[in-house]
This record gives C-alpha cells, structure tokens and sequence, in this order.
C-alpha cells in the first residue's frame, strides 16, 4: 500500500496529490457513543438541559465539523460534500446517546475523516451541552462502519 502522506527533501509531509484520480462516488458512514449516568439521559430526552436542546445542536455541529474537517486535521483535502447526514439516538440500554453519520460526494478522494469528525464532535458537543450534570460521561466506540468508492472499492466494518 503507497504512502498517503510524501515526505519532501527538507522531511516535511505533504497533502497526497489526487489531480490524476477521476471523481466518483464516495460515502462513509461511522458510529461512536456517549455513555451517561440515566438521570443525564433522561434530562436530554425531556428537554431539561440548561443549555437547550441537546440533540438538535449535537446534530448540527456534527454537519458544521464534517464540512470543515480539512481545517481540522492537517493534509486533509477540502471537500464539496453533498450530503451529511448526523442522528443522534437514546439509547437507555448505555445508558447515552448513539450518533451515527453518513457522508456523500463526488470527488477524487474519500471522506472517511469526515464521517469521523462529525461522530466526534457530536459527541463532544453532547459532553458540552449537559457536563454540569454529569462530568463522568464517556465518549466509547468511534470508527467507521462502511466506506464505497474509489480504488479501494467498499469497506464494511465487522459487527460488534
């Protein structure tokens, strides 16, 4: 497997040059969790939070991150996405909130990192929005379930 990252004459590294890879379709999808205590989850659910509705800006903060994870993570190439889709569910047997994203585009280059970054950021924002309740809340389980397209064809994460 090539190198994704080159290293120049002085050792710097270098963005992977993706001018010669033709554009086709790509999505990715991941998944990650935020285990709480069941009186935090419960405070999301009823829409108790002091900071308002938990779900609904942890959803769109995980779009917001997608679009602008290549100014989050160096050599990451900037990406017009057309699709990123975050949800963010109850799930009372963690107890927490499982956040799962799918991303889509066109392009030379894949967007893996992006699903990431919206799965991670969600869950940092549910952290955020309800810590003074529950300062013991863990983020678990990030990765990626599913990618397609490109070279490398279809990826399937195996089941937990």
């Amino acid at each position: 497997m090539p190198s994704l990252t080159h290293l120049d004459a002085t050792g710097a590294a270098n963005m992977v040059d993706v001018s010669d890879k033709a554009p086709t379709a790509r999505t990715a999808r991941a998944e990650g969790a935020i285990v709480m205590l069941p009186e935090t989850l419960r405070l999301i659910r009823e829409g108790d939070a002091k900071k308002g509705d938990v779900l609904g800006t942890a959803r769109l903060a995980g779009i917001m991150a997608a679009k602008r994870t290549h100014e989050l993570i160096p050599l990451c190439h900037p990406l017009l996405l057309s699709k990123v889709r975050v949800d963010c569910e109850p799930d009372p047997d963690l107890p927490g909130i499982r956040v799962t994203a799918e991303v889509k585009v066109q392009g030379p280059t894949g967007v893996e990192m992006e699903a990431l970054t919206a799965v991670s950021i969600a869950c940092l924002t549910v952290y955020d929005m309800v810590k003074a309740a529950d300062r013991a809340m863990r983020i678990e389980g990030i990765h990626l379930l599913q990618k397609s397209g490109g070279r490398s064809g279809t990826y399937e994460a195996e089941p937990a």
